[in-house]
Parts: structure tokens; sequence; C-alpha cells
């Protein structure tokens, strides 16, 4: 069959916006389309023959993907999921996803795009008065699917071509999607996922032009925002059951954690890697020298070659003060990680090994002793705490209080796989960590040996404040460009794909 050929069935969430009427107009002419499925909450009527209404939930609900699904008698059924951004296809673009989709067999086909801002005009103008290109025209380039990319923020674009032959057999293997009004196209993503290619075309094929009605905020922060802990809930039991379907879940079921081999000159040590810091690390480290605890501690800050004053400051801190330890690496090649295995294999590190960022701090001066209180009190490989979003005055900004509570004791190491973090600050046995260590990454480091840590052994979590995070511009996380991000994301969904990997291998071995 060629492309040209093919009938497609488009699905466009209703929105009472100008860009959701253009972006109907445009596949409702294209001649590749057999009907487009308008959904909505309320009652519609459409003239075009074409355009048909369907009264149902949101675009993310079971019960309204079940609906579409009876209605569909195409080959291929295309999701638009932004209404509020207008959507242009390229030039032989819907014919583009057609062919890869029945060229490949691929069960879902998505692709890059270009993003532009939009403009004051009702059609936006792509030019400015001396024909320059607008500076708001942007690309906008999407990460490749990997076995790893099962957190429900996958960033797929406005458009998803599904093949329905691929779901309707993925349906029927794995079970329907279920009732759920926020996890059903993330439910039917997994279950086709399991047998079929989630294929990416890098081809910006298809401009995104933002509005003022569609433009977000900062998402960092939303799977831990406690506003949205219904739809939290409902995304982890489907992540849940796709880990169960693919042998990757684990039971809770614990190995004891092993008492130490060897001696440690101190219970605790708090690990601060530094480059560059000179305007925050002083900070840091007084709130890590505060710290009132029943044992003996100190404070390891690890320099990685600082060339902006940082490392005379902490010459100085060190001279005055004999339980800050100041390393500085004999590499010059290391990142976070790095600069982490330096301080947990050095002489000095104690039994257990308690994280500070260079730029945040301990929100009092018990932060350590909760800490080690824990470990004290069961059978932990791992403590992490919880901490509360600032800025550079230490004002809170939202979210705000972050705690974690969607951790249980029960499926949390599951769920990790999911989310983007598990929170802070956050705590090692340094036994059980020095056996594995850290990535020499600065990004994901934390992540990827709290997964190791916890496919064995029990993480345990103290729900109240013990930390101040900052958020300022000089984060590594902060204004990241499109590319950086998508290397942040491909690189922990990396992680996540070895994690699978080795859970899949280890049920099997049981």
């Amino acid at each position: 069959m060629n492309a040209t050929d093919a009938q497609l069935t488009v699905v466009i969430p209703f929105k009472p916006c100008q860009a959701f009427f253009r972006t109907l107009q445009q596949f409702i002419l294209s001649p590749l389309t057999d009907k487009v499925i308008v959904l909505s909450e309320r009652p519609l009527q459409s003239s075009h023959p074409r355009c048909h209404v369907l009264k149902a939930g949101p675009l993310t609900s079971g019960r309204a993907l079940n609906a579409i699904l009876k209605r569909v008698k195409t080959e291929y059924l295309l999701f638009v999921t932004t209404p509020d951004a207008e959507i242009q296809p390229g030039p032989g673009a819907v014919a583009r996803f057609l062919d890869a989709a029945e060229s490949t067999g691929a069960g879902m086909v998505y692709s890059d795009y270009y993003d532009v801002k939009s403009s004051p005009s009702p059609w936006p103008s792509f030019f400015d008065d001396e024909g320059d290109r607008l500076a708001e025209w942007a690309s906008h380039p999407l990460n490749d699917y990997q076995t790893g990319s099962i957190r429900d923020d996958f960033d797929f674009g406005p458009l998803m071509l599904y093949s329905v032959r691929s779901v309707h057999g993925a349906l029927k293997k794995h079970g329907a999607v279920p009732g759920l009004k926020w996890a059903g196209l993330y439910d039917l993503r997994l279950k086709v996922s399991i047998d079929h290619n989630i294929l990416h075309l890098r081809e910006f094929l298809y401009t995104r032009i933002e509005t003022e009605e569609g433009r977000e905020g900062d998402r960092l922060f939303d799977y831990v925002d406690p506003q949205n802990r219904i739809v939290q809930k409902e995304m982890e039991k489907v992540a849940t059951g796709h880990l169960k379907r693919i042998g990757a879940w684990l039971r809770p079921r614990f190995k004891k954690v092993p008492a130490p081999e060897e001696s440690f000159p101190v219970e605790a040590s708090i690990v601060i890697p530094v480059r560059n810091r000179v305007e925050t690390v002083a900070e840091a480290v007084w709130s890590a020298l505060s710290q009132k605890t029943d044992f003996p501690y100190n404070v390891i800050v690890v320099d990685n070659h600082s060339t902006d004053g940082t490392t005379l400051l902490l010459s100085r801190l060190a001279v005055r003060y004999p339980a800050l330890v100041h390393v500085i690496p004999s590499r010059f090649d290391l990142s976070i990680g790095g600069c982490w295995n330096e301080a947990i294999h050095s002489e000095s590190c104690g039994r257990f090994a308690a994280q500070l960022d260079s730029d945040d701090l301990y929100s009092d001066e018990y932060t350590l002793q909760k800490m080690v209180n824990f470990f004290r009190s069961g059978d932990y490989a791992m403590v992490i705490g919880s901490y509360t979003l600032v800025n550079s005055s230490l004002e809170i900004i939202p979210p705000g209080f972050i705690d974690h509570r969607e951790w249980t004791d029960r499926n949390g190491r599951n769920n990790a796989l999911r989310i983007n973090g598990l929170g802070a600050p956050r705590a090692f046995d340094t036994s059980l960590l020095r056996a594995g260590g850290f990535l020499n990454v600065g990004y994901g480091e934390d992540y990827e040996a709290a997964l190791r840590l916890s496919r064995g052994h029990r993480i345990g979590r103290i729900y109240e404040n013990l930390y101040f995070c900052r958020r300022w511009e000089g984060n590594t996380d902060a204004r990241l460009s499109i590319e950086a991000a998508n290397r942040n994301d491909a690189f922990k969904d990396r992680i996540r794909t070895m994690e699978i990997l080795a859970r899949q291998r280890m049920n099997r071995v049981k």
C-alpha cells in the first residue's frame, strides 16, 4: 500500500481558541484524512462531513481512548495533543509519517518539529519588516525512544501517529486501557512499546506555533508538586503494570545490609563537591560544620580545581576548622560523580556519607543527626530526606516543600524508574557505596547510584524538611538549551534502560 492511499483518523481535543480551529482546518482539508474526531467535554456542533464530535473526557483518559478506538476504521490514528497551539504540517509531512509507519511496521511514529512564538497578527508572519526571519523561530529536536524511556513526561511532540493494528494487538495481548483519567494515553504507549518499535523521525516535519494561551511554565518539578499527587498515583499504577509485564518489577524483598569490614575514622562525613562556587560554598561549609551530633563527623569538600577564588577560601577555612577536609584531586578529568568517588574512597570518609551541594544548605543543625538516626533505626543502604525549593535569597518558591510521599516501601524502587529524581538530602552506607561508586558524570550520577542500591536493598525516607535547595541561574540545569536538556534526558533514559535490563536478568536468575 502506498502512503498516499492510506486513510487517517485524526484526533484533537477541543479548545475554544483560534489555534485549535486553524489546526483543525488543516487536517480536515488534508486528502489523507478520512475524518477528524474532536474530543469535547461539552456538546458541540460540526457542519463539516469529515469532522465528528465525540463527547468524552480528556485525551489522556482511558474512557476517551476506548471510545475513540471503537470509532476508528482507518489503519492509522494521529493524536494532536496540544490544541492550544497551532500545528502546521510541512509539505508531505503526513505522508512521511504514514510511509515510515507502513514501511517499518512501527507501532508509533513521532518527529522533530519547529517552534514559533505567536505574533500579533491572526496568521503569524515569519518575517519582520526587513524580510529577516523572526528570532522566535527555533528547531525542536526530540530524543530517540529507549527501553528505559518509561517516564510519563517523555516528549514526543504534539503529533503522535499510531498503527491501529499495533494498538489492537497490544491491547489484546496486554489488556485494555483502564478507565483512568490522566494515565490512559501513557498506558497505551507503554503497551504498544512492548512488542512494537516506537520510531523517531529525525526530521522537522511540522511547525508548532505557540500562543499566549498555550505557554507553559517550568515543568521540572511537576512530578513532585503536591497538587499533582492524584495524577502521579495513576501514573505509578500504569508504570508498575508495565514493569510487571516486561519482567522488571521487583518484589518488596530486601537484602540485609552487611556490617562493614573496614573501620572508619568518624561516624559520618558530609561530602561537598565544588567547582567555582565562591559566592555560596562558604555558606554550605558553615551549614555542614554547624551540625550538632552525638557522634564524630567531618566535612569533605572536593575542590575540582576551581579558578574563581574557591580554592583559596577553602584553604583558609580548612586551617581554621580541623573537621574540614579540603581535597583537591590529582586528576583533571573528574565530574561531580568522580569527585564523590574521591571523597568516599578517601581515608577520611565516615561510616555514612551525606550529600550537600555547594550552593545549598541544611535546614538546621540537626539534619545529619536525623539521617544517621534513621540508618540506626533499620536496615538501609541509603536514606533520603525532604527539601524546600528556595531562591538565592532563601525565599520559598513554588512548589515549595517537596517530600516525595509517592514513595512506598513496597513499590518505591519500582516507581523510581518512572520519575526523574529521588529527593534530597541523600546519605549512603559508605561500604555499600564503595562497591559500585558513582558514574564520573555531572548529571544523574546520584540517580544511577540510588537505582543500583535499591535493586537489592531498602531505601529509607524522612518526610520532614532537612534541606534548602536553591534555584538560581548558577544551577547546572538552569536555562538549558533544548539540545542540552535532551542530552540529560537521554542519559537518564539510558540509566533506566540498563537498570531495567539488570532487574530483568535478576528476576530470570531467581
